[in-house]
C-alpha cells in the first residue's frame, strides 16, 4: 500500500504541477496579477490535497500567526513546507536561493509571485538589492518567509543559521515569529510515509536584540519538534 500511494501521488501531484505553472506564466504575461497570485495558492493547496488524500499526511498547526510585519523564520527539513508557504500564508514574499528561479518557468512564475532573491556570497549590493526587495513585499502588507538555516536539514539534527538571517533581523526591524516544522519523519525520502506534520508558531521575538540572542532564540524555536539524535 505504501508504495502504491507514491506511485499515484508522484504522476498526480507534478502533472498537475505543469498546468499550474504553465497556467501561471500565461496569467503573468496577460497581466493578471489577481488571478496568477490566487492559482499560486492554488497549486500549494492542490499539494497539500495530494499529501493528506493520497499519501495520508495530516498537518497540525499550533500557535497564532500574528498580523503586521513580521519576519517568519522556518525549519527547513523537506519540500512540504517549501511548497505550502502560499497556502499557510496569505501571499508570502519567501527568500529563496538565486539558483531556484533560474529554474525554466517556475523560476518566472516565482519572481512574478514576490520571491526575494538570495544572491549568497555576492556582497554589499545583493543584500540592498534583497532588502529593497523585502521592504517593498512588506509595505504591501504580504508576510516575510525564511529558512534561516539556509537548505534542508535532516530531522533529528541541527544546522548553524546562516549568516545573512541575522543581518535581515537587524535591518528590517520587523519582529521575528520562529516556525517549528516535522516534516522530514514523513516526507524527506522518495517513499513518503503517513503521518502527521506540524507547525508550531512561537511567540514573537521583538526586533533589536543582540545577534546572539535572537540566533540562540530562534534556533531553540526552530528546533521545538526536532530532537537532536546524532551530532
Amino acid at each position: 500500500m505504501l508504495l502504491l500511494r507514491n506511485l499515484l501521488f508522484y504522476p498526480v501531484f507534478y502533472i498537475g504541477s505543469i498546468w499550474h505553472v504553465v497556467g501561471s506564466v500565461l496569467l503573468v504575461s496577460l497581466g493578471s496579477r489577481r488571478h496568477f497570485q490566487k492559482l499560486v495558492g492554488d497549486w500549494s493547496r492542490w499539494h497539500r490535497w495530494c499529501a493528506r488524500v493520497i499519501l495520508g499526511i495530516q498537518l497540525r498547526i499550533e500557535g497564532e500567526m500574528p498580523d503586521g510585519q513580521v519576519l517568519y523564520a522556518i525549519k527547513h527539513e523537506s519540500f512540504y513546507e517549501a511548497i505550502d508557504m502560499p497556502g499557510l500564508f496569505h501571499l508570502p514574499s519567501v527568500f529563496a536561493k538565486a539558483e531556484l528561479l533560474r529554474i525554466p518557468l517556475w523560476g518566472t512564475a516565482a519572481s512574478r509571485f514576490g520571491v526575494v532573491q538570495v544572491e549568497r556570497d555576492q556582497g554589499a549590493k545583493a543584500l540592498r538589492a534583497m532588502l529593497s526587495a523585502a521592504r517593498a513585499m512588506a509595505a504591501e502588507g504580504r508576510p516575510l518567509v525564511i529558512f534561516p538555516e539556509g537548505t534542508r536539514v535532516p530531522h533529528g539534527t541541527h544546522a548553524p543559521l546562516q549568516a545573512g538571517f541575522a543581518g535581515l533581523y537587524k535591518l528590517l526591524g520587523f519582529p521575528v515569529v520562529a516556525v517549528a516544522v516535522d516534516s522530514g519523519p514523513p516526507y524527506h525520502r522518495w517513499l513518503k510515509r503517513p503521518g502527521v506534520i506540524t507547525y508550531r508558531f512561537a511567540e514573537p521575538i521583538t526586533p533589536g536584540l543582540p545577534r546572539e540572542e535572537v540566533e540562540a532564540r530562534v534556533q531553540a524555536a526552530i528546533n521545538a519538534l526536532n530532537p537532536v539524535t546524532s551530532a
